[in-house]
């Protein structure tokens, strides 16, 4: 077994795929659209869904905000280059919630950055 993709819902699936794509560096990696069931769904990744996990953009035709849980946490991606990711993604009108710098209680280099649902993700240093 491994695992296979996490899904988020997202308000609008244009700015999250140009978030994941454009800030991040993933790429769409197939995108179906079900008229029928009213909603598309999205997967962006960084490499072949066969080998890596990747995360499935979900978007329900007409619904443009949701309540993220106090049970979600985020989603994490490693990067040899943090200060950099950080400011591409502030450069892209973006936010970073957390400069990168040692988590709590560790030594490991961690920043969070905001995508336009609203989800956040870590980036950790792999440096």
């Amino acid at each position: 077994m491994r695992l296979l993709h996490t899904m988020i819902r997202v308000g609008d699936l244009e700015a999250s795929k140009k978030f994941y794509c454009e800030a991040l560096g993933m790429k769409v990696l197939r995108e179906t659209d079900y008229p029928d069931g009213k909603f598309t769904l999205c997967f962006v990744g960084y490499g072949d869904e066969a080998s890596q996990a990747v995360i499935e953009l979900t978007y329900n035709y007409g619904r443009t905000e949701y309540t993220i849980g106090d049970a979600f946490g985020h989603l994490a991606v490693g990067t040899a280059d943090i200060k950099g990711v950080c400011e591409k993604v502030r450069a892209l009108g973006y936010k970073v919630t957390r400069e990168p710098g040692p988590m709590k209680h560790g030594k490991t280099i961690i920043a969070f950055v905001e995508d336009p649902t609203g989800y956040k993700v870590e980036l950790i240093d792999r440096s």
